[in-house]
């Protein structure tokens, strides 16, 4: 997910704190090669993150909220939605959902109460105290105006690890193009990998051209690109139309989804009458969420048909583009259950095909401005 889509502004990290302790998940490192694979392939339930080797289950959670006082949580963090999102982690992991998403710029400075990347760890470490816990962690780098060079992303992650408490993370993404600069942040990433600090290297809010740029740099190195995070969801399809997702798949890049049940709009628990509060309301009005009901009426006699809510049905209709990892945010223990329903099943190529059909005149007007450069 990306926390500046319409939060508005960028907002520096906190000061790093506490220790880093031993990495949770160490699989096997790849490097780039000449062929690339069509798509990420399936193992043990799990796919590989594009040909990093780095394998996460095929459904991740979103940790932007957390700690966020600024586009979540009605303004406000307090005891009650830390331990709220306490047990999302915990549902999570009890779902078999061990791939969570974060960043150095959620809930950090004046826009949140306490930084996403250390709940995180301390979710992590007391799951840790009572059994062993397989976690699979994804950061962010946060391309600031004044950060320059190659260095800044290794200064920056040390200081992700150092909240988080760990020694490497699974997956580190350039969170969006810097203004200048972008060739030393790759450089970076490369480095990176190299120092053992992370398993594998992504990027996020890349257009296809950046995509491709970015894929060969780090293809010099021996290093696969993993991954390219973006804005994807049954109403908002900027990644098949403006060839990221084709690119993706050419590449053996995996697609990780941010914004995947589009912040709550494809559930079904919004309508014109109960619009979302908030920010969201300013993209989700009434006007929208009249043009948006017929498809959610859709949505609920096709999930009716398979014992599924309209949130496992979006989530599983990501999951059938293939090459696809949808990261949907968890606020709490139920979210996160729900969201684990949406694996297991899948919906007929019709469905797929009927759903996208009815969706192609209803699109919020949202994105990230990167996304056409």
């Amino acid at each position: 997910m990306m926390a500046l889509q319409v939060a508005g502004g960028v907002l520096p990290p906190l000061p790093a704190r506490g220790g880093r302790g031993r990495a949770l998940f160490r699989p096997p490192r790849a490097v780039a090669s000449g062929a690339a694979p069509a798509a990420a392939k399936e193992e043990d339930g799990k796919v590989a993150l594009g040909g990093s080797g780095v394998a996460v289950t095929k459904l991740g959670i979103g940790a932007w909220s957390w700690g966020d006082t600024t586009y979540w949580n009605e303004f406000q963090w307090d005891d009650r939605k830390l331990k709220a999102a306490k047990g999302a982690f915990d549902a999570s992991i009890d779902c078999g959902i061990t791939f969570f998403d974060t960043a150095e710029v959620y809930g950090a400075g004046v826009s949140g109460a306490i930084n996403s990347e250390s709940l995180l760890g301390r979710f992590i470490k007391e799951r840790q105290q009572k059994e062993e816990a397989e976690v699979a962690i994804a950061t962010k780098f946060a391309a600031l105006p004044w950060r320059f060079g190659r260095g800044s992303v290794i200064s920056a992650l040390k200081a992700s690890l150092d909240r988080l408490g760990v020694s490497s993370v699974e997956l580190y993404q350039l969170h969006w193009p810097g203004i200048w600069g972008n060739e030393g942040y790759l450089d970076g990433l490369g480095d990176a990998v190299e120092q053992g600090l992370v398993k594998a290297v992504g990027v996020s809010n890349y257009s296809e051209k950046r995509l491709r740029d970015a894929y060969e740099r780090l293809k010099k190195r021996g290093i696969p690109l993993a991954s390219n995070q973006v804005n994807y969801s049954l109403i908002y399809r900027n990644p098949e139309e403006n060839g990221v997702k084709a690119a993706c798949d050419e590449l053996g890049i995996t697609l990780i989804a941010y914004s995947p049940i589009a912040q709550g709009a494809l559930t079904g628990k919004y309508t014109p009458d109960n619009p979302p509060k908030g920010p969201r309301g300013r993209i989700y009005t009434p006007e929208f969420l009249t043009k948006l009901q017929p498809l959610i009426n859709r949505i609920k006699e096709i999930g009716g048909n398979y014992g599924r809510t309209p949130t496992q049905v979006v989530l599983n209709w990501l999951v059938c583009q293939g090459n696809v990892v949808p990261i949907p945010g968890a606020k709490n223990a139920e979210q996160a259950r729900e969201f684990a329903g949406a694996l297991g099943w899948s919906l007929a190529a019709s469905e797929v095909e009927e759903l996208r059909s009815m969706a192609r005149e209803i699109k919020p007007v949202i994105g990230f401005p990167v996304e056409k450069l």
